[in-house]
């Protein structure tokens, strides 16, 4: 029990580094790349994107880690589930990394910008254009979309199980329904920063955070562990 209890403790620190990482990486990088001269704000202010991409970076190794860390709880409890898991939250992370990469493609272009002088402004906006759009689908595609589908299989999972209370699962199930939504019709032009799109992005928020604190003091509920062992135990047999 005491593993079972540790690895609850990791994986709510782990939801709370994945959170606060992406919410600092918006905070310090999103005012430059959204600037209308981003091509000179993001020159003139190269360790604050590189700090927003190292910050994403930490939030996607988060992403990964959390599904890693639980596939031995969740597997005793539905083994096909718990690897769908995985491998949403895998799918989750890569198009961070590909969105990484675009931004730290913008700060290598926008400093050949204003080194270069702006001799072709139309050839630079292009290519600028091009990279923002690239890491604004990046962050519809993982962050949202693969994100909303992993966590409907978590919350199934967890609320079948009982290893979390149910009133808990349940708000996760209806969390990440709206999650889902959102990134559905981001899809569609809806933008992240909307009022609608904060509307539905809003319930799945608050609830990881207090899942997150949930496992840190309390833990998996310990009868739904050594039921899904015992069930593990019967398969073997």
């Amino acid at each position: 029990m005491n593993t079972y209890r540790k690895t609850a403790r990791i994986v709510g620190v782990l939801f709370i580094i994945s959170t606060v990482a992406g919410v600092l990486s918006v905070v310090g990088s999103g005012p430059i790349i959204d600037a209308p001269d981003y091509l000179i704000t993001a020159s003139a202010n190269e360790n604050r994107v590189i700090i927003g991409a190292l910050l994403e970076l930490i939030m996607a190794a988060a992403f990964v880690s959390i599904p890693v860390m639980l596939f031995q709880i969740l597997k005793k409890h539905n083994k096909s589930i718990a690897l769908g898991y995985v491998v949403a939250r895998s799918f989750e992370a890569v198009p961070v990394v590909v969105g990484v990469i675009s931004l730290l493609s913008l700060l290598t272009l926008s400093q050949e910008y204003v080194q270069a002088g702006a001799p072709d402004a139309s050839y630079f906006q292009a290519l600028g254009t091009l990279l923002l759009t690239v890491r604004d689908w990046t962050h519809v595609i993982g962050p949202m979309i693969f994100a909303a589908i992993g966590a409907l299989s978590f919350y199934y999972l967890l609320y079948k199980s009982r290893l979390v209370p149910r009133w808990l699962s349940g708000w996760g199930l209806i969390g990440a329904t709206l999650f889902l939504a959102a990134g559905l019709l981001g899809m569609f032009g809806l933008s992240p920063f909307s009022t609608t799109s904060t509307i539905l992005v809003l319930p799945h928020a608050l609830q990881e955070m207090v899942l997150a604190v949930w496992l840190i003091v309390k833990g998996f509920n310990p009868s739904a562990i050594v039921s899904g062992s015992a069930k593990t135990d019967i398969n073997e047999v």
